[in-house]
Protein backbone atom coordinates (compact mmCIF):
# COMPACT_ATOMS: atom_id res chain seq x y z
CA UNK A 1 0.00 0.00 0.00
CA UNK A 2 3.14 2.54 0.86
CA UNK A 3 4.51 1.70 -2.39
CA UNK A 4 1.43 2.25 -4.91
CA UNK A 5 0.88 5.75 -2.85
CA UNK A 6 4.54 6.46 -3.47
CA UNK A 7 4.65 5.47 -6.96
CA UNK A 8 1.43 8.08 -7.40
CA UNK A 9 2.93 10.59 -5.68
CA UNK A 10 6.10 10.68 -7.98
CA UNK A 11 3.39 10.82 -10.76
CA UNK A 12 1.48 13.59 -10.13
CA UNK A 13 2.05 16.41 -12.28
CA UNK A 14 3.67 19.90 -11.90
CA UNK A 15 1.91 23.31 -11.76
CA UNK A 16 4.60 24.67 -14.15
CA UNK A 17 6.61 23.89 -17.03
CA UNK A 18 9.66 25.76 -16.54
CA UNK A 19 11.81 26.34 -13.86
CA UNK A 20 12.28 29.07 -11.03
CA UNK A 21 13.78 31.96 -12.39
CA UNK A 22 16.44 33.38 -9.91
CA UNK A 23 17.00 36.78 -8.85
CA UNK A 24 18.38 38.41 -11.36
CA UNK A 25 16.30 37.35 -13.96
CA UNK A 26 12.65 38.01 -14.51
CA UNK A 27 9.88 35.80 -15.96
CA UNK A 28 9.01 36.09 -19.63
CA UNK A 29 5.55 34.66 -20.92
CA UNK A 30 5.94 32.73 -23.92
CA UNK A 31 3.41 33.75 -26.85
CA UNK A 32 0.36 30.89 -26.86
CA UNK A 33 1.59 29.07 -23.57
CA UNK A 34 -0.35 28.52 -20.41
CA UNK A 35 0.85 31.58 -17.60
CA UNK A 36 2.49 28.94 -16.05
CA UNK A 37 4.79 28.49 -18.93
CA UNK A 38 7.79 31.29 -18.94
CA UNK A 39 11.12 32.00 -19.97
CA UNK A 40 13.82 33.75 -17.47
CA UNK A 41 15.58 36.83 -18.72
CA UNK A 42 18.11 38.75 -17.32
CA UNK A 43 17.50 42.18 -15.83
CA UNK A 44 18.82 45.43 -17.88
CA UNK A 45 21.70 47.23 -16.75
CA UNK A 46 20.37 49.68 -13.90
CA UNK A 47 17.76 47.03 -12.77
CA UNK A 48 17.38 43.54 -10.53
CA UNK A 49 15.33 41.37 -9.59
CA UNK A 50 15.85 40.21 -5.86
CA UNK A 51 13.50 37.59 -5.41
CA UNK A 52 12.55 34.16 -7.40
CA UNK A 53 10.17 34.55 -10.31
CA UNK A 54 9.93 37.95 -9.87
CA UNK A 55 7.56 38.59 -12.89
CA UNK A 56 9.33 42.42 -13.59
CA UNK A 57 12.27 43.99 -12.96
CA UNK A 58 13.20 46.91 -10.45
CA UNK A 59 14.52 49.93 -11.33
CA UNK A 60 17.77 51.23 -8.98
CA UNK A 61 17.77 54.34 -7.44
CA UNK A 62 19.72 57.65 -9.42
CA UNK A 63 22.48 57.55 -7.71
CA UNK A 64 22.96 53.69 -7.57
CA UNK A 65 23.25 50.68 -10.70
CA UNK A 66 23.34 46.83 -10.84
CA UNK A 67 25.73 45.10 -9.73
CA UNK A 68 26.86 42.17 -12.22
CA UNK A 69 24.45 39.44 -10.94
CA UNK A 70 21.77 41.84 -11.32
CA UNK A 71 20.25 40.90 -8.05
CA UNK A 72 20.85 44.14 -5.78
CA UNK A 73 21.64 47.76 -6.19
CA UNK A 74 25.01 49.22 -5.66
CA UNK A 75 26.58 52.57 -5.30
CA UNK A 76 27.36 54.57 -8.09
CA UNK A 77 31.08 55.81 -8.69
CA UNK A 78 31.14 59.78 -8.19
CA UNK A 79 33.62 61.08 -10.63
CA UNK A 80 34.64 64.75 -10.82
CA UNK A 81 37.68 66.70 -11.30
CA UNK A 82 38.99 66.42 -8.22
CA UNK A 83 42.64 67.94 -6.70
CA UNK A 84 43.75 64.09 -5.50
CA UNK A 85 43.51 62.84 -9.05
CA UNK A 86 46.47 62.90 -11.18
CA UNK A 87 44.64 65.05 -14.35
CA UNK A 88 43.48 67.34 -11.55
CA UNK A 89 47.60 67.59 -9.99
CA UNK A 90 49.11 67.94 -13.36
CA UNK A 91 46.69 71.05 -14.29
CA UNK A 92 47.05 72.30 -10.70
CA UNK A 93 51.03 72.33 -10.97
CA UNK A 94 51.07 73.70 -14.66
CA UNK A 95 48.05 76.38 -13.58
CA UNK A 96 50.82 77.71 -10.21
CA UNK A 97 53.61 77.42 -12.59
CA UNK A 98 52.38 79.73 -14.99
CA UNK A 99 51.13 82.45 -12.11
CA UNK A 100 54.13 82.54 -10.72
CA UNK A 101 55.90 83.23 -14.03
CA UNK A 102 53.22 85.94 -14.20
CA UNK A 103 54.17 87.29 -11.15
CA UNK A 104 57.75 87.03 -11.84
CA UNK A 105 57.01 89.35 -15.23
CA UNK A 106 55.17 91.82 -13.15
CA UNK A 107 58.01 92.04 -10.62
CA UNK A 108 60.66 92.66 -13.27
CA UNK A 109 58.35 95.04 -15.00
CA UNK A 110 58.54 97.13 -11.52
CA UNK A 111 61.78 97.37 -11.13
CA UNK A 112 62.75 98.33 -14.61
CA UNK A 113 59.54 100.61 -14.72
CA UNK A 114 61.06 103.71 -15.54
CA UNK A 115 63.41 101.99 -18.55
CA UNK A 116 62.79 103.23 -22.04
CA UNK A 117 61.29 100.08 -22.81
CA UNK A 118 59.11 99.11 -20.47
CA UNK A 119 57.49 103.26 -20.83
CA UNK A 120 57.33 102.87 -24.45
CA UNK A 121 54.58 100.09 -24.46
CA UNK A 122 52.15 101.44 -21.44
CA UNK A 123 53.81 100.58 -18.26
CA UNK A 124 50.39 100.77 -16.66
CA UNK A 125 48.73 98.77 -19.74
CA UNK A 126 51.58 96.25 -19.04
CA UNK A 127 50.60 96.21 -15.22
CA UNK A 128 47.06 95.34 -15.98
CA UNK A 129 47.25 93.08 -18.55
CA UNK A 130 49.75 91.08 -16.32
CA UNK A 131 47.87 90.91 -13.03
CA UNK A 132 44.82 89.77 -15.17
CA UNK A 133 46.95 87.03 -16.56
CA UNK A 134 47.23 86.00 -13.09
CA UNK A 135 43.68 86.06 -12.61
CA UNK A 136 42.84 84.29 -15.73
CA UNK A 137 45.32 81.58 -13.89
CA UNK A 138 43.72 81.74 -10.58
CA UNK A 139 40.64 81.12 -12.35
CA UNK A 140 41.51 77.89 -13.30
CA UNK A 141 41.27 76.53 -9.62
CA UNK A 142 37.46 77.52 -9.70
CA UNK A 143 36.56 74.41 -12.05
CA UNK A 144 38.80 71.75 -10.21
CA UNK A 145 36.79 70.54 -6.97
CA UNK A 146 33.20 68.80 -6.67
CA UNK A 147 30.93 71.56 -8.10
CA UNK A 148 28.78 73.41 -5.59
CA UNK A 149 26.21 75.88 -6.34
CA UNK A 150 29.06 79.18 -5.65
CA UNK A 151 31.56 77.45 -7.91
CA UNK A 152 28.74 76.71 -10.45
CA UNK A 153 27.37 80.28 -10.31
CA UNK A 154 31.13 82.11 -10.37
CA UNK A 155 33.13 79.50 -12.39
CA UNK A 156 31.90 80.34 -15.77
CA UNK A 157 31.12 84.27 -15.56
CA UNK A 158 34.29 84.89 -13.40
CA UNK A 159 36.52 83.36 -16.31
CA UNK A 160 34.30 85.15 -18.79
CA UNK A 161 34.96 88.82 -17.17
CA UNK A 162 38.65 88.47 -16.11
CA UNK A 163 39.37 87.08 -20.10
CA UNK A 164 37.04 90.64 -21.56
CA UNK A 165 40.05 92.25 -18.97
CA UNK A 166 42.64 90.74 -20.91
CA UNK A 167 41.51 91.13 -24.13
CA UNK A 168 40.49 94.84 -23.75
CA UNK A 169 43.68 95.73 -22.38
CA UNK A 170 45.38 93.85 -25.35
CA UNK A 171 42.98 96.01 -27.75
CA UNK A 172 43.82 99.10 -25.72
CA UNK A 173 47.73 98.68 -26.02
CA UNK A 174 47.05 98.37 -29.99
CA UNK A 175 45.30 101.14 -30.24
CA UNK A 176 47.30 103.51 -27.97
CA UNK A 177 49.95 102.51 -30.58
CA UNK A 178 48.49 103.40 -34.09
CA UNK A 179 46.99 106.61 -31.94
CA UNK A 180 50.73 107.43 -30.75
CA UNK A 181 51.91 107.53 -34.47
CA UNK A 182 49.65 109.23 -36.06
CA UNK A 183 49.24 111.94 -33.27
CA UNK A 184 52.44 113.08 -34.67
CA UNK A 185 51.77 114.10 -38.08
CA UNK A 186 50.84 117.65 -38.47
CA UNK A 187 47.05 118.72 -37.87
CA UNK A 188 46.02 115.23 -36.13
CA UNK A 189 42.56 114.87 -34.85
CA UNK A 190 43.99 112.27 -32.51
CA UNK A 191 46.05 113.96 -30.27
CA UNK A 192 43.19 114.57 -27.77
CA UNK A 193 43.68 110.72 -27.59
CA UNK A 194 46.95 110.64 -26.42
CA UNK A 195 47.24 109.50 -22.40
CA UNK A 196 45.00 107.01 -20.50
CA UNK A 197 41.58 108.15 -21.36
CA UNK A 198 41.28 106.38 -24.47
CA UNK A 199 42.67 103.16 -22.46
CA UNK A 200 40.25 103.24 -19.81
CA UNK A 201 37.13 103.94 -22.40
CA UNK A 202 38.14 100.88 -23.65
CA UNK A 203 39.03 98.29 -21.02
CA UNK A 204 35.35 99.54 -19.00
CA UNK A 205 33.84 99.92 -22.02
CA UNK A 206 34.23 96.07 -23.47
CA UNK A 207 34.37 94.76 -19.53
CA UNK A 208 30.63 96.46 -19.07
CA UNK A 209 29.54 94.68 -21.89
CA UNK A 210 30.55 91.11 -20.85
CA UNK A 211 29.52 92.05 -17.79
CA UNK A 212 25.71 93.01 -18.92
CA UNK A 213 25.87 89.45 -20.94
CA UNK A 214 27.01 87.60 -17.57
CA UNK A 215 24.43 89.21 -15.36
CA UNK A 216 21.54 88.66 -17.47
CA UNK A 217 23.05 85.10 -17.69
CA UNK A 218 22.91 84.71 -14.17
CA UNK A 219 19.06 86.12 -13.25
CA UNK A 220 17.52 84.22 -16.44
CA UNK A 221 19.19 81.06 -16.49
CA UNK A 222 22.14 80.52 -14.33
CA UNK A 223 24.34 77.53 -13.81
CA UNK A 224 24.03 75.08 -11.10
CA UNK A 225 25.24 71.79 -10.02
CA UNK A 226 24.04 68.61 -11.68
CA UNK A 227 24.66 64.76 -12.17
CA UNK A 228 24.87 63.09 -15.16
CA UNK A 229 24.16 59.10 -14.89
CA UNK A 230 23.75 58.04 -18.33
CA UNK A 231 27.60 59.28 -19.82
CA UNK A 232 29.12 56.39 -18.37
CA UNK A 233 27.72 53.19 -16.60
CA UNK A 234 27.65 52.79 -13.11
CA UNK A 235 28.59 56.30 -12.82
CA UNK A 236 27.86 59.24 -11.57
CA UNK A 237 29.50 62.08 -13.28
CA UNK A 238 28.99 65.35 -10.75
CA UNK A 239 29.10 68.72 -13.25
CA UNK A 240 28.17 72.53 -13.48
CA UNK A 241 24.99 72.89 -15.92
CA UNK A 242 25.35 75.61 -17.93
CA UNK A 243 21.59 76.38 -17.93
CA UNK A 244 21.63 77.82 -21.20
CA UNK A 245 24.32 76.66 -23.52
CA UNK A 246 23.27 79.84 -25.62
CA UNK A 247 24.48 82.23 -22.60
CA UNK A 248 27.97 80.15 -22.52
CA UNK A 249 28.75 80.60 -26.10
CA UNK A 250 27.51 84.34 -25.99
CA UNK A 251 30.04 84.88 -22.73
CA UNK A 252 32.85 83.04 -25.10
CA UNK A 253 32.04 84.37 -28.10
CA UNK A 254 32.07 87.99 -27.01
CA UNK A 255 35.39 87.13 -25.28
CA UNK A 256 36.32 85.94 -28.94
CA UNK A 257 35.10 88.83 -30.79
CA UNK A 258 37.25 91.00 -29.10
CA UNK A 259 40.30 88.79 -29.81
CA UNK A 260 39.56 89.13 -33.37
CA UNK A 261 39.44 93.02 -33.17
CA UNK A 262 42.83 92.86 -31.65
CA UNK A 263 44.24 90.52 -34.09
CA UNK A 264 42.57 92.62 -36.70
CA UNK A 265 44.03 96.59 -35.44
CA UNK A 266 47.47 94.71 -34.24
CA UNK A 267 47.71 93.39 -38.21
CA UNK A 268 47.15 96.90 -39.32
CA UNK A 269 49.63 98.67 -36.27
CA UNK A 270 52.34 96.19 -37.54
CA UNK A 271 53.41 98.42 -40.73
CA UNK A 272 54.54 101.04 -37.85
CA UNK A 273 58.04 101.20 -36.66
CA UNK A 274 59.07 97.89 -35.30
CA UNK A 275 61.50 98.83 -32.94
CA UNK A 276 59.18 101.13 -30.84
CA UNK A 277 55.84 98.88 -32.10
CA UNK A 278 54.69 95.78 -30.19
CA UNK A 279 51.78 95.33 -32.65
CA UNK A 280 53.83 92.08 -34.35
CA UNK A 281 53.94 90.48 -30.91
CA UNK A 282 50.52 91.13 -30.47
CA UNK A 283 49.32 89.75 -33.62
CA UNK A 284 50.89 86.52 -33.14
CA UNK A 285 49.30 86.51 -29.54
CA UNK A 286 45.80 87.00 -30.84
CA UNK A 287 46.33 84.69 -33.65
CA UNK A 288 47.36 81.76 -30.58
CA UNK A 289 44.70 83.02 -28.88
CA UNK A 290 41.80 82.45 -31.71
CA UNK A 291 43.17 79.83 -32.75
CA UNK A 292 42.70 78.08 -29.20
CA UNK A 293 39.28 79.02 -28.50
CA UNK A 294 37.66 78.44 -32.04
CA UNK A 295 38.76 74.64 -30.97
CA UNK A 296 37.91 74.79 -27.51
CA UNK A 297 34.02 75.28 -28.26
CA UNK A 298 33.44 71.95 -29.87
CA UNK A 299 35.77 70.16 -28.19
CA UNK A 300 34.09 70.96 -25.19
CA UNK A 301 30.90 69.98 -26.16
CA UNK A 302 31.54 66.85 -27.58
CA UNK A 303 33.30 65.72 -23.86
CA UNK A 304 31.67 64.38 -20.95
CA UNK A 305 32.70 64.34 -17.50
CA UNK A 306 35.86 65.86 -15.51
CA UNK A 307 37.25 65.76 -19.18
CA UNK A 308 34.77 68.68 -20.46
CA UNK A 309 36.45 70.75 -17.79
CA UNK A 310 40.10 69.45 -18.36
CA UNK A 311 39.77 71.15 -21.95
CA UNK A 312 38.20 74.20 -20.62
CA UNK A 313 41.23 74.34 -18.37
CA UNK A 314 43.61 73.34 -20.95
CA UNK A 315 41.89 76.16 -22.87
CA UNK A 316 42.36 78.74 -20.48
CA UNK A 317 46.22 77.94 -19.55
CA UNK A 318 46.58 77.36 -23.53
CA UNK A 319 45.67 80.81 -24.22
CA UNK A 320 46.64 83.17 -21.62
CA UNK A 321 50.21 81.85 -21.53
CA UNK A 322 49.95 82.69 -25.40
CA UNK A 323 49.65 86.15 -24.68
CA UNK A 324 51.90 86.01 -21.20
CA UNK A 325 54.71 84.43 -24.09
CA UNK A 326 54.00 86.78 -26.60
CA UNK A 327 53.96 90.12 -25.32
CA UNK A 328 56.35 90.15 -22.35
CA UNK A 329 58.62 87.62 -22.59
CA UNK A 330 60.61 89.22 -25.82
CA UNK A 331 60.66 92.01 -23.35
CA UNK A 332 62.24 90.34 -20.46
CA UNK A 333 64.74 88.90 -22.63
CA UNK A 334 65.91 92.77 -23.51
CA UNK A 335 65.60 93.80 -19.72
CA UNK A 336 67.66 91.25 -18.58
CA UNK A 337 69.55 89.65 -21.55
CA UNK A 338 70.05 92.94 -23.59
CA UNK A 339 69.96 96.08 -21.93
CA UNK A 340 72.08 97.51 -24.37
CA UNK A 341 68.89 97.39 -26.51
CA UNK A 342 66.74 99.09 -24.09
CA UNK A 343 67.50 102.53 -24.88
CA UNK A 344 66.10 105.45 -26.40
CA UNK A 345 68.12 105.47 -28.90
CA UNK A 346 67.25 102.13 -30.35
CA UNK A 347 63.57 103.13 -29.28
CA UNK A 348 63.41 105.64 -31.68
CA UNK A 349 64.86 103.75 -34.61
CA UNK A 350 68.58 104.03 -34.34
CA UNK A 351 71.45 101.70 -35.01
CA UNK A 352 72.40 100.33 -32.04
CA UNK A 353 76.01 98.46 -32.07
CA UNK A 354 75.57 95.07 -30.86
Amino acid sequence: MRKSSKRLAQKVPRSVCSNSCPPGYRKVPLEGQPVCCYNCGPCSEGEITNKNDMPNCLTCPEDQWSNQKRDSCIQRVIEFLSYEDLLGVTLTSITSLFFIITAVVLGIFIKYSNTPLVKANNRNLSYILLLSLMLCFLCSFLFIGRPSKLSCLFSQTTFGIIFTIAVSTVLAKTLTVIIAFNATKPGSKLRKWVGPRLSIFVILGCSLGEVVICTVWLLLSAPFPDTDTKSETGKMILQCNEGSVAAFIAVVGYVGFLALLSFVVASIARKLPATFNEAQFITFSMLVFCSVWVSFIPAYLSTKGRYMVAVEIFAILTSSSGLLGCIFIPKVYIILLRPELNTKDYLMGKQVNT
